[in-house]
């Protein structure tokens, strides 16, 4: 039985009649399970699923490999049992009730992961997976979570959750190519674990092709909630004097720093630990805050989810404080809150106003993802209607 209250939390099971634990890890800081049992190739999926429904763990004692198929085939009957329930499908994402369609899709979505995160899977305590067939992912932890500590022992992790983790790690090894940062192969961005990759790369051209408010040897720039960094180095891309980009995240703050060094920009983009601006003003201050007014259930989803818009208030109301005469504010924000009905036009107009905010200008484009164009996606209408913008905002007249 877990009571979910050690520090850190520990796993607690029985094998071999006699009682056992393991650190147990979670990032989005989900409880142990209380109960688990011992599970192998010899578990029917039938079974294996019925238990994770309970919330019953799953501790993986078998093949590595048939422990990625029962994954999948979990996967399948979540699905169809959420096809025959009538589960929020494009056609419930309606006009008249769209929000209702968001916040049952993300219920969906979040008991989808608690029934898939209860297929566990031992580490030693150098993060070695001890399963028959098991690869190598030490590494890939390693980036996750540190060096392994001297006396940290076993620990227990998710397969979901591994499997996250490693492809992190190969998207941090090869990198995203940003055409807006030039020709290949100086032109890739490399995002850390737990650090929003720049996959969209709408909003990305239309800081490519805005106008600088101002030469661009002169002007100063900051980027505020910086992430990968993609942003700040695409602006020293495009000559500006100077950029100051700020990150409150230390896996953020440690991804840009590695994507300057990588892109040789170091010495153009001062970094700073910052909650939105830096001390100054600037001629150019950009920002790209998540896009949908909701709490996150985990620390990438910060880069999705601003809850209660917070980030986005913060912004608009600290802009024109930190704007030298005659410079611009550029806000990249999708309206897909809009059509979701989370967010009005209206009250974003109200926020830039209340800041002593004009709009000078915005420039439209359209997303190319995927699910832009998938009508089997639940919120396929208000995706379909997607447009991100980049606001440039100034200083309103006295």
């Amino acid at each position: 039985m877990n009571t979910g209250t050690e520090n850190p939390p520990l796993l607690h099971w029985t094998e071999d009649e006699a009682p056992r634990s393991a650190r147990w890890r979670s990032e989005r800081g989900a409880p142990p399970p209380r109960r688990v049992v011992l599970a192998d190739d010899t578990m029917p999926a039938d079974t294996a699923y019925r238990l994770a429904c309970e919330g019953t763990g799953l501790l993986w004692r078998g093949d590595f490999h048939n422990a990625r198929q029962l994954l999948l085939a979990l996967a399948r009957r979540i699905d169809r049992k959420a096809v025959r329930r009538g589960a929020p499908t494009a056609t419930a994402a309606t006009p008249a009730a769209p929000g209702a369609a968001f916040h049952l899709h993300r219920q969906s979505q979040s008991q989808r992961a608690r029934v898939l995160a209860m297929l566990l899977i031992p580490l030693d305590a150098d993060y070695a997976i001890p399963l028959r067939r098991a690869p190598d992912h030490r590494r890939a932890c390693t980036e996750a979570w540190g060096p392994p500590e001297a006396e940290g022992g076993p620990s227990v992790v998710a397969l979901r959750e591994l499997l996250g983790i490693v492809s992190a790690h190969e998207w941090r090894k090869k990198g995203v190519p940003v055409p807006a940062l030039g020709p290949a192969p100086d032109n890739r961005i490399h995002p850390h674990h737990g650090v929003f990759s720049p996959v969209r790369g709408e909003y990305i051209e239309l800081v490519a092709k805005a106008p600088l408010p101002m030469p661009a040897d002169t002007l100063t720039a900051f980027d505020i909630g910086t992430g990968t960094g993609v942003l700040a180095a695409l602006l020293v891309r495009r000559g500006t004097a100077k950029v100051v980009a700020t990150e409150l995240e230390p896996r953020a703050l440690a991804c840009a720093k590695d994507n300057f060094s990588r892109l040789g920009l170091g010495d153009h983009v001062e970094l700073l630990p910052a909650d939105l601006f830096p001390p100054g003003r600037a001629g150019l201050v950009i920002c790209n805050p998540p896009w949908l007014p909701a709490r996150p259930g985990a620390p990438i989803e910060r880069a999705v989810y601003d809850e209660d818009s917070g980030m986005l208030k913060g912004f608009l109301a600290g802009l024109a404080a930190h704007l030298v005469p005659g410079g611009e504010g550029w806000l990249i924000l999708s309206d897909l809150a809009e059509h979701l009905g989370l967010r009005t036009r209206a009250e974003l107009l109200d926020w830039i106003a209340a800041g002593g905010l004009q709009v000078r200008g915005r420039i439209d484009t359209r997303p190319t993802h995927g699910k832009a164009a998938d009508g089997t996606d639940a919120l396929h209408v208000a995706r379909a209607a997607e447009v991100t913008s980049l606001w440039r905002l100034g200083v309103r007249a006295a």
